[in-house]
């Protein structure tokens, strides 16, 4: 959510800034400065019905006490009350109103993203490696042994499956390299609940209708299951204010994720490139506002050396405003080279800015004692979801015979496992 008094005093720039995501949220925000005004008069209005109530009230006082007729008075003094409820339920109403159209107005752009707005105007920054001198099969094709996508949608449903095998393993072994590279630059490891309420659902996410379709909820409870680690990780924090002196903050989140992945088409939209249910290795930071930018640059430091460490052929991507999320100043994606020539993303590392604190009302102060002195950043950064980083895998480490080499950096969690060999 943006900030209210950014926008009543510095109109101009915030529409300038939205239209270069989409002219109609400058409408929308026209829209929340005629509701917010309408809500500023009338609290100005109450304010002053109160202080006429006070003020009869004390001369009310004073004609009783000289034994004079205080009827007029007392008739015009018992209506106020009557007038002041009613403009607060206008006021409650307009506040409402206003909250709604502000969580689907997005963030502000930072001046380094593209314009644009299709995936063909990202703009790419950095690559890494190359190609394998074998082009192979498809992981779908490969990997068809250790990956039952027809008892998965047996059991559960498309886009489901059962990982067996050197598969499992391969997955676990994932998880373990990244939570151990990233603990011992210093982030703290949690395993955070799967489920989040509708206030960290909301606050996290933005506007509430962006991912509602692509996210599961709990039937009669306001509980969603996460579809990153990033949702419950930002929720710790809830309505707390944390000394200067505690920050950064910075977590190492390992969980499953589930998704919808409502509307996906095209060859990757089967297999393990979307799935409802899958694991991931996420990074989150907490911080001051005026360090969350070279935050941004060491988080994606750690996922690109997780992907060089794994020796994947890779791409990074400034993503294009018409793409960006209605939550992200800047977003870079990482792309994965795949069987079929092309790079497509396997994680994404954003920051937010105030714009998710501001929901879940997460502050910082100079020192202990003493009020808010605002809002923290916070930012996300995809470490490794497993399923696609294992399509990187099985498709850039593939060999003739049909076999899988095992990345030198995950064969000590795979007991020195050096070859895959599907049976």
């Amino acid at each position: 959510m943006l900030d209210i008094n950014l926008i009543r005093n510095k109109t101009e720039r915030v529409k300038e800034n939205l239209k270069r995501r989409d002219k109609d949220y400058v409408k929308m925000l026209d829209e929340v400065l005629k509701k917010d005004g309408e809500w500023r008069k009338l609290k100005t209005k109450n304010q002053e019905l109160q202080h006429k109530r006070n003020v009869l009230s004390r001369k009310i006082g004073e004609l009783k006490a000289g034994k004079k007729d205080a009827k007029k008075e007392m008739k015009e003094v018992s209506g106020i009350p009557a007038k002041i409820k009613k403009n607060n339920e206008k006021i409650d109403k307009l506040r409402k109103e206003c909250d709604l159209l502000l969580l689907k107005i997005p963030n502000l752009i930072h001046d380094s993203v593209p314009e644009g707005k299709e995936e063909k105007d990202n703009v790419e920054i950095g690559k890494w490696g190359k190609p394998p001198e074998f082009k192979g099969k498809s992981h779908l094709e490969v990997g068809r042994k250790g990956i039952d996508f027809e008892a998965g949608a047996r059991a559960s449903g498309s886009l489901f499956t059962y990982l067996k095998d050197d598969m499992v393993l391969l997955d676990l072994a994932l998880l373990r390299f990244a939570v151990d590279f990233l603990v011992k630059k210093g982030y703290k490891l949690v395993e955070p609940p799967y489920l989040v309420n509708k206030r960290v659902y909301e606050a996290m996410i933005g506007d509430p209708t962006e991912l509602g379709e692509a996210s599961y909820k709990i039937d009669g409870e306001e509980l969603y299951l996460i579809p990153t680690a990033e949702y419950p990780l930002g929720g710790m924090f809830l309505d707390k204010t944390l000394n200067k002196s505690e920050l950064p903050v910075k977590l190492v989140g390992v969980s499953s994720c589930f998704r919808r992945e409502v509307g996906t088409h095209g060859k990757y939209a089967k297999g393990l490139f979307r799935m409802h249910q899958f694991n991931k290795v996420e990074q989150i930071i907490v911080c001051l506002p005026n360090e969350s930018w070279e935050f941004f640059e060491e988080l994606q430091k750690n996922c690109e050396e997780l992907y060089q460490k794994l020796g994947l052929h890779y791409r990074v991507v400034n993503v294009c405003s018409g793409k960006l999320g209605k939550k992200q100043a800047k977003t870079y994606d990482v792309e994965a080279w795949m069987a079929d020539g092309k790079f497509r993303e396997v994680g994404s590392n954003s920051n937010c800015t105030d714009y998710q604190a501001r929901r879940l009302g997460i502050k910082f102060r100079e020192k202990e004692g003493r009020p808010p002195a605002g809002y923290v950043h916070i930012l996300n950064n995809t470490a490794l979801a497993t399923s696609r980083t294992m399509i990187a895998i099985l498709e850039q480490f593939q060999q003739k015979d049909g076999s899988v080499l095992v990345p030198e950096a995950l064969q000590p969690y795979m007991n020195g496992k050096k070859v895959i060999k599907f049976k």
